[in-house]
């Protein structure tokens, strides 16, 4: 069975951070390990409170991870201060996994804001440099890049500028009211450019996506898929736990990570 680890901040509800990520990995065949690097207090109307882990504790859990059982992949989600940033940069030097995928969060699906601006600047000189690929949206694609992003034109310059600066693959996510869930690839050398046309699920509890989505394009490339299709897979999985139509919560629903799981360990006894 391959492996993933997963570096993220906890969701308390379940349905984004660690908690999406290792179902996420689950569902998609591989084995989800995780190294938390924060516990948010938070639901699917927002985020109360944030404690982070201390650079030391968090260097101790990946120090574990990679002694024992070797994830395939990394993927690398929300991390609020810059001392963390630098722990899991040095780690990831140290250990030099085969597949690193980044997810640059910054703000919560419900627009809490979950990074300091020197934890920014921190992730663009350590962590993005050493990334397979790195899984912007809109927002966090305009901070990368410095410009203002209204139409697909301006998210193949906004991902081309990025590539150049940092030197991983690109992957500048659509949506955000831009266009129908289309993705843009960018390659790390900026050759290669290739869009992953998608539909737009008309289902607004979209909480977790972005973990959802860096998570599963690590699984897949954990398994020896390579990047555009781990990418294509990625994208239908999360097309079907959208399309799900899972409803819980007062504010931006978590998805239906288990929506492909069948057999008798899923059957429930409960009459609707």
């Amino acid at each position: 069975m391959r492996t993933a680890l997963t570096i993220a901040g906890s969701d308390s509800s379940g349905g984004a951070g660690i908690q999406a990520d290792i179902k996420t990995m689950m569902a998609n065949g591989v084995f989800a390990m995780s190294a938390i690097t924060a516990l948010t207090a938070q639901n699917t109307t927002g985020v109360s409170a944030i404690m982070d882990a201390t650079p030391e504790f968090l260097e101790a859990e990946l120090d574990e991870v990679f002694t024992d059982i070797f994830p395939d992949a990394v993927k690398i989600g929300m991390v609020s201060e810059s001392s963390l940033i630098e722990s899991i940069a040095k780690k990831l030097h140290q250990y030099k996994p085969k597949h690193i995928v980044v997810d640059p969060v910054m703000v919560a699906t419900s627009g809490a804001k979950l990074i300091s601006d020197d934890a920014v600047a921190t992730l663009k000189k350590e962590l993005l440099p050493v990334a397979e690929v790195i899984t912007p949206n809109i927002p966090e694609s305009e901070v990368l890049s410095g410009m203002k992003i209204e139409s697909e034109q301006d998210m193949e310059t906004a991902a081309s500028a990025i590539v150049k600066k940092y030197g991983c693959a690109v992957l500048c996510k659509g949506g955000h009211s831009l266009n129908d869930s289309n993705d843009l690839l960018v390659s790390a050398d900026g050759s290669k450019k290739h869009w992953f046309y998608g539909r737009r699920i008309d289902n607004p509890n979209t909480h977790g996506t972005g973990c959802t989505l860096s998570s599963a394009i690590a699984s897949n490339l954990a398994k020896g898929y390579d990047l555009e299709t781990s990418i294509a897979r990625a994208k239908d999985y999360i097309s079907g736990a959208l399309a799900a139509m899972l409803d819980l919560g007062h504010g931006h629903g978590p998805m239906n990570h288990a929506f492909d799981q069948h057999g008798k360990f899923m059957e429930s006894n409960i009459d609707d």
